[in-house]
């Protein structure tokens, strides 16, 4: 079975909210919301692969320092097992726009389970909950 890394992020805003983005009709699993990110391209490292995910789908610059590693999830589907580091991100340059066309959610770590989501970013949940969230917000 191939393994395929996958690089995500929670981008956290001052308001303690992390972003969500809807996967667009056309695409496997479409209609579920999932932490930014992709596919780590062969000699490209994760942090390498969000700067460069994040500029494509979002329109923001992000300076490798400011990608701090959170967790990650290992989930099996039926072709491939998904590897997937989770980091969090706090600080960036320009306005976040959806560029492919996809739905944006800015979502208190409290109310993540409320939008359906990939099986592989659900156990990204607690983490994000524990570490993310100010005091009082889970």
């Amino acid at each position: 079975m191939e393994l395929l890394l996958v690089a995500a992020v929670a981008l956290v805003d001052p308001d303690w909210r992390v972003l969500l983005a809807e996967r667009p009709a056309g695409k496997p699993l479409a209609g579920l919301w999932e932490f930014p990110g992709g596919k780590v391209e062969p000699g490209e490292r994760p942090e390498e692969t969000l700067i460069r995910e994040l500029r494509e789908e979002l329109g923001i610059a992000v300076e490798e320092p400011c990608l701090a590693p959170l967790t990650f999830a290992s989930h099996p589907y039926e072709t491939f097992h998904l590897l997937m580091p989770l980091y969090l991100c706090r600080r960036w340059s320009g306005f976040v726009r959806p560029l492919e066309g996809q739905r944006l959610a800015w979502v208190r770590p409290r109310d993540l389970r409320s939008y359906p989501m990939p099986p592989a970013d659900e156990p990204l949940i607690p983490a994000l909950i524990d570490l993310v969230g100010p005091p009082g917000s889970s």
